[in-house]
């Protein structure tokens, strides 16, 4: 985490947390969501235009990065100075991208190690690593394929359904705080 952030959470430590504002999608790709994208449906939903704005200023991006983390309840959000706004998944926390050795990366370029791998019934393949669960991104699928093929990574067969309880992720903080 930035230090200027850590700094003004100690300023202003009770700013309420902001929620429904950013979305990950499952390419790793940051959004934007006005009070006026929130109306047109959840972000995951694929209501057109419900997505909202895509982020594209790399410094902005970098910084999100940065403060990325997730709460005990498995709640993924970006700590924007004093203010804590939780993100909401299409997919996974994390996006994996695979390196041609196999190692892996996530959408903000941390590596990791994996130590599992998962198949959900619509084919999408899921990684566990020492950092956390994410989804392997689409455009690296054959690179996957191949660590499969060799033995480096085994997949598990897991539903869909039970991946954010088994993982221990929530993908809307906005639904889950209405709850």
């Amino acid at each position: 985490m930035d230090d200027i952030v850590k700094q003004a959470m100690a300023k202003w430590p009770h700013v309420p947390d902001c929620y429904g504002w950013l979305g990950l999608d499952a390419r790793g790709n940051w959004y934007m969501r006005d009070d006026r994208v929130q109306v047109l449906g959840a972000f995951d939903s694929g209501m057109p235009g419900s997505k909202g704005s895509q982020l594209l200023h790399d410094k902005l991006i970098a910084f999100i990065g940065r403060n990325y983390s997730a709460d005990a309840f498995g709640q993924w959000f970006f700590q924007n100075g004093p203010q804590r706004v939780y993100v909401e998944l299409q997919a996974t926390p994390l996006i994996w991208r695979v390196q041609d050795d196999f190692s892996v990366r996530d959408h903000i370029g941390r590596t990791a190690h994996v130590q599992a791998c998962v198949l959900d019934e619509w084919g999408h393949l899921y990684l566990q690593t020492d950092t956390g669960f994410g989804l392997v991104h689409t455009q690296d699928m054959a690179l996957a394929a191949d660590a499969v093929e060799r033995g480096l990574w085994q997949p598990q067969e897991v539903a869909r359904q039970q991946l954010s309880v088994r993982y221990g992720y929530v993908n809307s903080p906005q639904f889950h705080q209405k709850r």
